[in-house]
């Protein structure tokens, strides 16, 4: 596995697999995506956080986490292989996870 880590982020190259991932955030908001071998190649270790995370959410999302006060903390795993295909992220889980029938609504109506 090859990696790249910047301030709030890190990158993944899956040797094994040719699939490559990232992760951003932390406590208040954390996601984990699949990215395709340009979009890692994008990924710089001087970009800010936003900078990463803007060419992340290019990718399929995979897990999220979101504990930002505007309302009750929650998780939602949109790939249930998550932690088999990404054993070194750092997934953060807030609150309750969300039921598959109210992660299937949400990818529906937001997109997500």
């Amino acid at each position: 596995m090859l990696f790249k880590k910047g301030s709030g982020w890190k990158a993944c190259s899956d040797t094994n697999s040719g699939r490559y991932f990232g992760e951003c955030g932390g406590i208040q908001s954390y996601n984990l995506y699949e990215i395709t071998k340009e979009m890692f190649d994008r990924l710089d270790k001087k970009m800010k956080e936003s900078e990463a995370q803007s060419i992340m959410q290019e990718g399929r999302r995979m897990y999220m986490s979101v504990n930002d006060r505007c309302g009750p903390p929650y998780t939602i795993v949109f790939d249930d292989d998550y932690a088999g295909l990404c054993p070194w992220a750092d997934a953060v889980k807030s609150g309750e996870t969300w039921t598959e029938e109210l992660t299937d609504a949400a990818v529906r109506l937001f997109d997500l």
